[in-house]
């Protein structure tokens, strides 16, 4: 499905509490799983979106549907066990919004139960579906470009430090395709904006901490984080660490930018649990997955911390605060 025709996106052990554990009968209701790599704590508001987008195809969870949320923290390699657990119960539908990794693993393990995913490369390229019009098999979902955006990213945050020269990149390594995606899709812009990338890994809290060192030892001007879900969560330790150091760092999601960090560019990634959830409902309804087209986000937003500009001295040119969508004073 084209852009012009997308339709307004209408750790440890991983968290899971199905309602029948907190007392509610499940009976024989259809049970959908979800898997996301954000914490727990940090997820309250992703899985609200996805009661909505239920409560909009008519589904109101606990009511007639169980929604099992797995919160990974990061730790992707949970995902194989819940996916195994969901297959042998026979779960009614398996969602992995905004989780590449996981939409992946369940390609891989089910050809049979429906899965709803939302990955930020293309669909297509990764093997998830056969074209985007007409998906095939039991899998659907969103792209939402959080990989395909990365050069334009990385061109607005040259316009925003045009002397920044070096620049450290952060990337998730148990998160592979994305990471991989972000390397082509930075290498590829760099030289042609005079830049030169310092890579830099982690994997969790403690490693995030490390890398920022690194970071400051290497001399780094900026920092561009990679499109993550775990890094996502991860947005308040981002924000300290940047602050801390005196970072200019730009990111994809907005939580980051409402942390403190500089700025971020990218998609709603609220809208993409939602859309997922209104995927589940029609094929709870009894629509097949094949026959629902892949959908692609179609609106960006821009979003500039002007406190955070002034805390690093950074004088934001005017025809750049004039393409913000949003500006946080």
């Amino acid at each position: 499905m084209r852009r012009r025709d997308f339709i307004a996106m209408l750790g440890g052990t991983a968290t899971s509490w199905p309602l029948a554990a907190l007392g509610q009968p499940a009976g024989n209701l259809p049970v959908v799983t979800v898997i996301n790599a954000r914490k727990a704590d940090a997820a309250a508001a992703l899985a609200a979106e996805f009661r909505k987008g239920l409560s909009q195809s008519g589904f109101t969870e606990g009511q007639d549907v169980v929604v099992e949320y797995h919160w990974l923290d990061g730790h992707y390699e949970n995902v194989a066990a819940i996916l195994d657990d969901a297959v042998r119960r026979h779960v009614a539908v398996i969602a992995t919004p905004a989780n590449t990794p996981g939409s992946l693993a369940a390609k891989t393990a089910t050809s049979t139960i429906p899965v709803v995913f939302g990955v930020s490369e293309d669909p297509v390229a990764l093997g998830l579906v056969a074209s985007l019009a007409r998906p095939g098999g039991n899998v659907t979902g969103i792209n939402f470009f959080a990989s395909e955006i990365d050069a334009k990213r990385l061109g607005l945050m040259h316009e925003l430090l045009p002397r920044a020269k070096r620049l450290a990149v952060l990337l998730n390594p148990a998160n592979p395709s994305t990471a991989d995606a972000t390397v082509k899709a930075v290498g590829d812009a760099a030289p042609g904006l005079g830049l030169e990338l310092l890579y830099f890994k982690a994997t969790n809290a403690a490693e995030i901490d490390a890398a920022f060192a690194a970071i400051v030892l290497a001399k780094a001007d900026a920092l561009f984080v990679a499109p993550d879900g775990y890094f996502a969560s991860r947005s308040p330790q981002l924000a300290a660490l940047a602050t801390r150091d005196r970072l200019p760092t730009s990111d994809f999601v907005s939580d980051a930018v409402a942390a403190g960090l500089l700025m971020s560019y990218g998609t709603s990634v609220p809208d993409v649990f939602r859309q997922a959830a209104i995927y589940t409902g029609s094929i709870l309804k009894g629509v097949k997955p094949a026959d629902i087209p892949v959908l692609q986000s179609s609106k960006f937003e821009f979003i500039l911390n002007l406190q955070t500009a002034r805390l690093l001295s950074i004088d934001i040119p005017p025809t750049l605060l004039a393409r913000a969508d949003a500006v946080i004073e």
